[in-house]
């Protein structure tokens, strides 16, 4: 997991949103476990308590779960309830500004149908 970390979101928030891309990517598999807080605080050069907030964003949202003594393992369904809020979420707040945004460069469905084959075939 390398992280590049950036100034305008807090630290514990960018590694919530890794952890979760790990997950949508299947990276992280429901079951799997996660990196312990120690590892990825040592691993990053970050403070514990930093790690241990994002990890309990994860638990409080469902798509983690704590194991006494043996640690933070991916909920099953954490991809599915994921994958259903995320598009939610686009279409709610990244739609709107991206499809204004094509409707000024008049781009068609058909022209980016087009661009997103062309680079798929390169």
């Amino acid at each position: 997991m390398s992280i590049a970390w950036n100034d305008s979101t807090p630290i514990y928030r960018q590694l919530r949103d890794r952890v979760v891309a790990m997950i949508l990517d299947g990276v992280l598999k429901q079951g799997d476990p996660l990196p312990s807080v120690r590892q990825v605080a040592g691993d990053f050069q970050i403070n514990p308590i930093t790690v241990s907030k994002a990890y309990q964003e994860l638990v409080d949202e469902n798509l983690v779960e704590k194991r006494r003594g043996l640690g933070m393992y991916v909920t099953d369904g954490a991809r599915d309830a994921l994958m259903k809020s995320e598009r939610e979420r686009f279409l709610r707040e990244e739609w709107p500004i991206l499809s204004a945004r094509l409707d000024r460069l008049g781009l068609s469905l058909g022209e980016l149908m087009a661009a997103a084959r062309k680079e798929e075939s390169r």
